[in-house]
């Protein structure tokens, strides 16, 4: 029996999760495999607001908004396993942990984000995340997110 993985493009995300641009930081979800894990795709451009002063001549991206990404990428699982879509769905961060940046994130990169959920099923989950870029390890962090579930 093969397993069947799902997908959120840009219009699910949206209807998923309440971000927008300039702070919606996933572009695509892919390899969904129910809550269990999955893996975000961020394509980094030039054109991003936090690029003008961070910093101007030697754009990186900064490791806060790497670390969003990978939480938005893993409230998206949980929307799409849970089928939030259209559900006023929110998310609110209650900890990081042994977060680490490895490499630089610049424009042209796109970033892989891999999530497996460490805790989960209530308001409360708890996951841990890889970002890479090429294969290259560019951050890591343990992060805890109480889900604020749409009443029935």
């Amino acid at each position: 029996m093969t397993e069947s993985f799902k997908t959120a493009d840009i219009d699910l995300i949206q209807r998923i999760i309440p971000h927008r641009y300039p702070f919606l930081l996933v572009d695509r979800v892919v390899d969904i495999n129910g809550a269990e894990t999955c893996t975000g795709l961020k394509n980094v451009t030039f054109n991003e607001p936090h690029f003008q002063g961070h910093f101007p001549g030697a754009p990186i991206m900064p490791g806060v908004t790497i670390v969003e990404a990978m939480a938005q990428t893993a409230a998206v699982m949980v929307g799409v396993e849970n089928g939030l879509a259209d559900k006023d769905f929110l998310v609110y961060f209650m900890s990081i942990e042994a977060c680490k940046f490895r490499r630089k994130v610049v424009p042209g990169d796109v970033l892989k984000m891999h999530i497996t959920t460490k805790r989960g099923g209530g308001k409360v989950w708890k996951f841990d995340g890889r970002a890479e870029v090429d294969g290259e390890l560019a951050c890591e962090a343990s992060f805890t997110a109480m889900m604020d579930l749409p009443k029935e």
